[in-house]
């Protein structure tokens, strides 16, 4: 099987997904929140396209949560750290979400008819990489990046995704390879690089009183494995996820 690299959705239409298992990423910070909000117990959440589209459903009982520029948008019950998301008032709730980058990575491949969209993370990678092995099909790993730009943080994971996946899928061309060894030349020290990155210059600067950095880089602390059904962000079990496909 192949697994390609895509480093920004920018980059989107000179590729195909269509039957191809994807995996959208945005460590900093959209794709590990999301994770943290299902092993909290959070029911589903609704990516959507902007802070406007996302107020609407305050009024059909969803938590409605917003960022932009990594900063927590006026007016919404809840923006974009992880840390918002461990507080078990969310068991069993549905959220309403958009990010400045992730949710607009998963509103464009869903778009592109893809097998399946997974949710990735440092915080549940081996988990995310039994499920893919398990679909038998061509992956696709979508870095959302920063407004379309290239972004350090998520071309790291897809090089761990694939360093994790080696005995199983080829890599096709230089960005998978690049992503790859990227990882391989950082895999022991993976926090200094990521210290290093624009998006983690823009936490500093924004005097974040959480260490969001050092906690997005925690691996294998979970075993959910998010995936869109429908229009929808669920945590499926194995059999469910097995069912569905």
């Amino acid at each position: 099987m192949n697994a390609e690299v895509i480093h920004t959705p920018a980059l989107l239409p000179l590729y195909t997904l269509k039957d191809k298992v994807v995996v959208v990423i945005d460590i900093l910070r959209a794709t590990t929140t999301m994770c943290v909000a299902f092993e909290t117990g959070v029911n589903k959440i609704l990516p959507v396209a902007s802070p406007e589209e996302c107020l609407m459903f305050k009024d059909f009982d969803f938590i409605i949560a917003a960022e932009r520029n990594a900063v927590k948008v006026e007016g919404f019950d809840m923006g974009n750290s992880p840390f918002e998301y461990e507080n078990p008032f969310l068991a069993g709730k549905s959220i309403a979400f958009t990010t400045t980058n992730g949710t607009k990575a998963i509103k464009k491949s869903k778009a592109m008819n893809p097998h399946s969209i997974l949710i990735g993370s440092f915080l549940n990678i081996s988990a995310l990489c039994e499920r893919i092995v398990k679909s038998e099909k061509d992956l696709v790993l979508l870095c959302s990046g920063w407004k379309d730009k290239y972004n350090l943080e998520d071309t790291l994971f897809a090089g761990a995704v694939l360093d994790k996946l080696k005995e199983y899928y080829q890599m096709p061309d230089d960005a998978a390879l690049s992503a790859w060894c990227l990882f391989k030349q950082h895999e022991q020290d993976l926090e200094s690089l990521v210290r290093a990155s624009s998006h983690a210059h823009r936490f500093t600067l924004l005097h974040l009183q959480t260490d969001d950095v050092k906690f997005c880089l925690q691996q294998d602390i979970m075993k959910v494995v998010p995936e869109m059904q429908g229009e929808y962000l669920v945590n499926l079990t194995p059999q469910q996820a097995k069912s569905f496909s």
